[in-house]
Formats: structure tokens, C-alpha cells, sequence
């Protein structure tokens, strides 16, 4: 089943046309990756979907429902712009943002207070926003974003502004709420953070999307036929195997490509028996690349 999804949808600005017909679906359960170059629509989208702005044209979905204002206390949104207000203090305004949602000031105190212990932000609640550093706020509007249990999570560049060190731990808590059934939509433009944390992806360009499909699907879609080997003979000897094809020389490793019609096993098996093979790695293309490849080819065709 799917928790979220989009027909046609399209947002104007003027004569901006930021989001041009958009149509995709969001399992449940799923970790889903929003990616794009800035500007490329991704948070006019997710503005749509939080009911910030709405569409010009098309339909959005929510548990196969038209989307409405019933449905936002099941939805957390941190957008990557700040939301806090700068004079008033820090927990004043986790209050209120969690009474927002409906619940009393006793439930909030509660729900809170799970979050203050977890993220270590207890030294900070008597403190206004604008005394914080910009890690520390962030962390702040993680809390304000989670408290209320929602069960879809719509992150926008959650790790700005964090240190290693709390990039983890909110890295972590991300987990343990996908662990615990929240669907979550990771936007950013930081491919490791995708590859490491996303099981299904689409690619927005230009307002458009280019690409969709689970991360294991896109990653064997674009699969260069790359191998990381190790042989005991010196390198040359590669460049009189047929279909085999050197592509940089590291001090432990040689990053080969092969133009055989072979799986990995009969490559390893095709190796074997011209060198003397000590390692073998097939190589997955890099989601950067595949990112890189698919705008470009976008850009030519526009």
C-alpha cells in the first residue's frame, strides 16, 4: 500500500513552472529519497504535500484519500529552512508546537520529555533560539518535527548544520522511528547520505521527475560492468586480455571494466584463468554518477 501519492501534480510561481506534472508513489514503510539540484522542485513538492501551498493542477493521496487538513497531525516536517522563533525560549515553543497538534500541555510535557533526554538538549530549554548555534537548533526542530509520533516523517536536509557526531545520532533516531513503522521522505542533494540511508528514490529535474524506483532497481539499471582486481602478474598483462579494459591504477587495487557479455561469476571465472587473481570486487556505480548522468542527459534533451 501506498501512504502518499501524486498525479499530475503542478505548482506555478508567476511564469516559474516549478513543479511540471509530477506523478509518484511513496510506499508505506519505505525510506523514500527525494533527490535534485537546487531548484530542481523538490521542496515546492513537499509543501504540497504538508499543505503549505497547494497544487495548480493534479491530485495528491494520502492512504488512498484526497489529502486534507485531517491527515497533517499524521504527517512531521522539518523543512531545511529554520522555524523557530528567535526570542522566545526553546521549550515555550516545543510546547507549543506539539500543542499544535491537539494534544494537552500535560501530553506534550510527556512526549517531550522522551525527546530532551534522548538528544541531550536539556541545558538548552531556559535559552532562546537565536543564543543557539545552528546545530543545535536543528536538533531542536528534529524534536519539534518527531514528538507527535507521526507516521509519515518528510526531512529536508535533516543534517545541516550538524556536526558528525550529532549527524549519527539523529542519523540513528531516523532509524529507530523506520524501525518502528514510520514511512520517512529524505530530501537532499547528499548522495552518500542517500545511498546509506534511502531504499527507494526518485530523481527530480527541472520540475520533472526523471527517474523513480527502488535504490537495488536503479543501482542494476546503471551498472557499468566495474571490478576492483588484484593479480600477481604486473598490470600490462591486462591489456592484452581481450574485453577487458584498465580504468585507473591504485596503489592496492586496479578498477578494470569489462565489455564481455558475462555475469560477475563468469568474468571472475574469465580472469582466473589468464592471471593470477588474488581479489575480485564487482563495483556498483556510484549514486553520484548515476545522479550526474541522469541530469545531463535531461539537460540535452530539454
Amino acid at each position: 500500500m501506498n501512504i502518499l501519492s501524486l498525479k499530475n501534480v503542478t505548482k506555478q510561481y508567476g511564469d516559474f513552472l516549478a513543479v511540471n506534472n509530477i506523478s509518484l508513489s511513496i510506499p508505506q514503510g519505505s525510506v523514500y529519497g527525494m533527490l535534485g539540484p537546487n531548484g530542481a522542485g523538490k521542496t515546492s513538492t513537499l509543501r504540497m504535500i504538508t499543505q503549505i501551498t497547494l497544487p495548480d493542477s493534479g491530485e495528491i493521496f494520502y492512504r488512498e484519500e484526497p489529502l486534507s487538513h485531517k491527515h497533517l497531525n499524521r504527517i512531521g516536517y522539518m523543512p531545511e529552512e529554520r522555524g523557530l522563533y528567535k526570542k522566545m525560549k526553546v521549550y515555550d515553543q516545543l510546547l507549543y508546537f506539539v500543542q499544535l497538534r491537539g494534544y494537552s500541555k500535560n501530553d506534550a510535557h510527556k512526549m517531550l520529555s522522551v525527546w530532551i533526554d534522548k538528544l541531550g538538549v536539556k541545558e538548552w530549554l531556559n535559552k532562546k533560539s537565536n543564543e543557539l548555534s545552528k546545530g543545535q537548533q536543528q536538533k531542536l526542530q528534529f524534536i519539534t518535527t518527531v514528538a507527535h509520533q507521526p507516521e509519515l516523517l518528510i526531512l529536508d536536509e535533516p543534517f545541516s548544520g550538524l556536526d558528525p557526531i550529532n549527524a549519527n545520532l539523529i542519523k540513528d533516531e531516523i532509524f529507530e522511528l523506520h524501525k518502528k513503522g514510520a514511512t520517512i521522505i529524505f530530501s537532499t542533494h547528499r548522495m552518500e547520505q542517500v545511498e546509506e540511508i534511502c531504499d527507494s528514490i526518485c530523481l527530480i529535474h527541472q520540475g520533472k521527475v526523471v527517474l523513480d524506483g527502488t535504490l537495488k532497481e536503479i543501482k542494476k539499471q546503471f551498472r557499468k560492468s566495474l571490478y576492483q582486481i588484484r593479480i600477481e602478474e604486473e598490470d600490462s598483462i591486462l591489456q592484452s586480455i581481450q574485453g577487458i579494459e584498465i580504468i585507473q591504477k591504485y596503489p592496492n587495487y586496479i578498477l578494470i571494466k569489462s565489455h564481455l557479455n558475462k555475469n560477475d561469476k563468469e568474468i571472475l571465472q574469465y580472469l582466473a584463468q589468464r592471471t593470477s587473481l588474488t581479489y575480485f570486487s564487482p563495483q556498483e556505480t556510484p549514486l553520484n554518477d548515476i545522479f550526474i548522468e541522469v541530469v545531463e542527459k535531461h539537460k540535452s534533451q530539454s
